[in-house]
This record gives C-alpha cells, structure tokens and sequence, in this order.
C-alpha cells in the first residue's frame, strides 16, 4: 500500500471518527461528512487512473454528483433547523414536532 492510499484512508478514518464524536451539532457532521466523500473522491480517482477501463473513469463524476446533492441537502436542513430552532444541536430535534 502507497503512502498516497494510506493518508487517504487515514483521512476517510479521522473523518469517519469525527462523524461519531462530533454528533452533537450538525454543522460539524456535515463537514465531516464532506471530509468523508472528498477522501471517497480521491479514492476513486487514483482506481480509476490505475486501471484502464473507460468505465472506471465514470465513478469519480458519480461521486462528485452524490456529494453535491448531499452538500445541497445538508445546508438547506442546516439553514431550515436554524430558522426554526435558533441553534444547530442535534439533541433540541425532536423529529415528532416537525
């Protein structure tokens, strides 16, 4: 395994960790949900440079793809539990009033 591929997966590990720990408020999810995909990205396209296949070179754009929707989705629930609640916890949602 190269250095490149180790600091990756590193990277897709510290943000996956992040994820569990900072689960409190939803701005810090988010952005290492975003860490996550972008570590996911890089993946992607290091395969698919290595391997010579046409359809390999489809994923990484695949990626970007469900990383924008989860980026849109993301902000627009951020911006919507800001509006309605005035902070970004997680703890304050209750899913039954909405």
């Amino acid at each position: 395994m190269t250095s490149v591929t180790m600091n990756i997966l590193m990277a897709f590990t510290f943000s996956f960790l992040g994820t569990l720990m900072f689960r409190s408020h939803l701005m810090s999810t988010l952005l290492c949900l975003e860490g996550m995909m972008l570590a996911l990205f890089i993946m992607a396209t290091i395969t698919s440079l290595n391997s010579h296949s046409m359809i390999m070179y489809t994923i990484p754009i695949a990626t970007l793809v469900f990383a924008a929707c989860e980026a849109a989705i993301g902000l627009a629930l951020l911006v919507k539990v800001s509006n309605s609640y005035g902070t970004d916890y997680v703890q304050n949602l209750n899913l039954l009033q909405c």
